[in-house]
C-alpha cells in the first residue's frame, strides 16, 4: 500500500508540474502580456513602449524561465530604474533590496500580487476558497445522501413504480442547468411574498452572516443537479447488485430483504457512486461559477471569471494551480478509497 501511495504521489506532482507549466505558457501568451500593459500604462501606448514596460516588469525573459521564477527554483528577477532604485519580484516596494530574498515564489508561499484587487493573490484565493468551502459543505451535506437514498431505493427493486418515479426525478433534475434551476428557485421562492421572508438577504449578506437559510437558494440549486447523477449511478449499481449470485442465495435461504440490502449488497454497490462523488469535488469548485454569479456569491468560481475577465494572469495562475491541486487529490483519495471499499483488489 505504501509504494502504491508514492507512485501516486509523484505521478500527481510530475501531472500537476506539467499542467501548471502549460497553464503558465497559455497564460503568458504575448497578445495577454499586451493587454497587461496597455491595461497598466494607458491603452494608447505604443508597441514600443509595451515592450520596455513589459521588460521593466519582469515579463521580457523566456517562457522557461519565468516559469521558474513563478515556481520559486529560479531566482526572481531584478532590475535596476533609470533613477538607480532597484525592483525585483522578490523586492516590495519601500525595502530594503539586500534583505529581501532571492527565490519567492509558490514554492515559497508567494503567489504574486493582482493586477485587479490589488492585493496578494494568496490571500485573494484564500478568502474565496473559504467562501466557496462554506457553499461545498452545505452541499455535499444535502446532495450526497440525498442521492445515495434515491438511488439505492430505487436500485433495490429494478422496474417498480419507486424505481420509475425516483429515476424520472433523477433524470429530469440532471437535465436542468443550474442556470434555468437557479431562476425558478429565485422566482417562486426570493420574489414571491413567502419566499421574501424566508429567504431574506441575498447570498452576498450570506457570505458575512453564515446561517443556513441565506444559503437554501445557492445550494438547491447546485445539489439539484448533481444529485440526479450521483442517483443514476448508485440506481445501476445497485440494481447489478442485486442480480448477483450471492444475493440470490442469500434470498433463496430467508435472509430478510432488509439484512441483504444493509449487510450484503450497499457496501458493494457503493463502489461506483463513492469514485462520482468524490470527482464531484472539483466540478464544485470550478463548476459553480454560473451559481456564484447568479447569486452574486464571491467565491472561487465568481474569483475565477474575474480573473479571466479581466486579464489578471498572477490570480489566473493561482487559481488555476488550486483547481488543479484539487483534482488530483480528490483522484487519489478516490484510488485509495476505491481499493478499501472492493475486498476483491489487493495491492502487494
Amino acid at each position: 500500500m505504501l509504494r502504491f501511495l508514492l507512485a501516486r504521489v509523484v505521478t500527481m506532482l510530475f501531472t500537476a508540474l506539467c499542467l501548471t507549466f502549460v497553464v503558465f505558457a497559455l497564460t503568458n501568451l504575448a497578445p495577454n502580456l499586451e493587454k497587461v500593459a496597455k491595461s497598466e500604462a494607458g491603452s494608447r501606448i505604443s508597441d514600443e513602449e509595451v515592450e520596455s514596460w513589459l521588460n521593466r516588469n519582469g515579463y521580457g525573459a523566456p517562457t522557461l524561465v519565468r516559469y521558474g521564477e513563478w515556481l520559486g527554483v529560479l531566482p526572481g528577477w531584478v532590475i535596476e530604474q533609470t533613477d538607480g532604485s532597484i525592483r525585483g519580484r522578490c523586492i516590495p516596494i519601500g525595502s530594503d533590496p539586500e534583505e529581501a530574498p532571492t527565490r519567492c515564489g509558490v514554492l515559497q508561499g508567494y503567489w504574486g500580487e493582482s493586477t485587479v484587487f490589488k492585493e496578494p493573490v494568496g490571500k485573494i484565493i484564500g478568502r474565496s476558497l473559504a467562501l466557496t468551502g462554506k457553499l461545498m459543505f452545505w452541499v455535499m451535506m444535502v446532495m450526497v445522501p440525498g442521492a445515495l437514498i434515491i438511488g439505492v431505493l430505487a436500485g433495490m427493486r429494478e422496474g417498480s413504480r419507486t424505481d420509475r418515479s425516483l429515476s424520472a426525478v433523477s433524470i429530469l433534475t440532471t437535465a436542468t442547468p443550474e442556470y434555468v434551476s437557479g431562476v425558478l428557485l429565485i422566482t417562486v421562492f426570493a420574489s414571491s411574498a413567502v419566499g421574501l421572508r424566508w429567504f431574506n438577504g441575498s447570498a452576498t449578506s450570506a457570505m458575512e452572516d453564515a446561517t443556513f437559510v441565506n444559503f437554501t437558494l445557492p445550494v438547491v440549486t447546485i445539489a439539484l443537479y448533481g444529485m440526479g447523477y450521483i442517483a443514476r449511478m448508485t440506481r445501476a449499481s445497485m440494481t447489478e447488485v442485486m442480480t448477483a449470485q450471492y444475493i440470490r442465495t442469500a434470498r433463496l435461504k430467508g435472509v430478510k430483504f432488509s439484512n441483504i440490502v444493509m449487510r450484503h449488497a450497499l457496501r458493494n454497490a457503493l463502489i461506483a457512486p463513492f469514485t462520482v462523488i468524490m470527482l464531484q469535488f472539483p466540478w464544485l469548485l470550478n463548476g459553480v461559477v454560473i451559481v456564484e454569479t447568479l447569486f452574486n456569491y464571491k467565491g472561487f468560481g465568481w474569483t475565477l471569471v474575474q480573473a479571466a475577465g479581466n486579464n489578471d494572469i498572477e490570480l489566473l495562475l493561482g487559481v488555476s494551480v488550486v483547481s488543479v491541486f484539487v483534482v488530483l487529490i480528490t483522484q487519489l483519495i478516490s484510488d485509495i478509497g476505491y481499493v478499501y471499499l472492493n475486498p476483491r483488489i489487493r495491492i502487494s
